[in-house]
């Protein structure tokens, strides 16, 4: 999927306290958000979207807090695509395709798996400085196969 994030029409950030909380408060803005945008909470992507969204915040709460004291989560979506980033500031770098051969579930593996199984992409991306990373889900709007 090649959209370009930045020419994608709404746009919401959220930047709340790293602490569990954070996980049902990111969940609720997407929700409301999406609403807004005319984004029926009904489409068969948004279901697994708060998911993935929710174990991204998760993980960002029991890993980062101790570098992060916050946790910023940034809404974008078009008429054909939805995408999310979960940024906070530790330094570690997850590989996301790998997650998909660890022997475990949940975490990375439920987000890469949901993610690629509704043909979307996600990324690390670093801060400039190092310091901290934003993790990028992109995912199509279009009708899915039953």
């Amino acid at each position: 999927m090649a959209t370009r994030l930045e020419a994608l029409p709404h746009r919401h950030v959220l930047t709340l306290p790293t602490e569990p909380s954070a996980v049902r408060l990111s969940r609720q803005t997407a929700e409301r958000a999406l609403t807004e945008w005319g984004i029926s909470l009904r489409h068969p992507a948004v279901g697994p979207a708060l998911l993935i969204l929710g174990e991204l915040v998760t993980n960002s709460v029991r890993h980062a807090a101790v570098l992060s004291p916050q946790v910023t989560v940034i809404y974008a979506a078009g008429a054909d695509c939805l995408a999310f980033a979960v940024h906070d500031r530790h330094p570690y770098q997850p590989p996301l395709y790998a997650s998909l051969t660890d022997a475990g579930t949940g975490g990375l593996a439920t987000v890469m798996e949901l993610t690629l199984g509704l043909s979307g992409t996600a990324v690390v991306r670093g801060d400039a400085d190092g310091k901290g990373k934003s993790i990028w889900i992109t995912l199509p709007l279009r009708a899915l196969p039953l």
